[in-house]
């Protein structure tokens, strides 16, 4: 179980605005973007793994210097 905050996006707002959902591709990309507290992005993981992808996110966090939420 990962302690983070996710953001859910269900009618593709964020989705658009990042440019994961375009034109020619109507559902969003398998991305993980990592974004700190002052909104800037601190890596996107374009190559998503779904079957590793909960273990890749807490190293991924870990190696950022991200603290879990509390």
């Amino acid at each position: 179980m990962l302690d983070y905050p996710i953001l859910s996006d269900p009618n593709k707002n964020v989705a658009e605005a990042y440019g994961v959902v375009h034109e020619g591709r109507p559902l969003p990309e398998r991305w993980t973007i990592y974004i700190g507290k002052d909104g800037k992005v601190l890596f996107i993981d374009k190559m998503v793994k779904a079957g590793a992808h909960g273990t890749d996110v807490a190293a991924k966090l870990k190696e950022l210097g991200i603290e879990k939420a509390k």
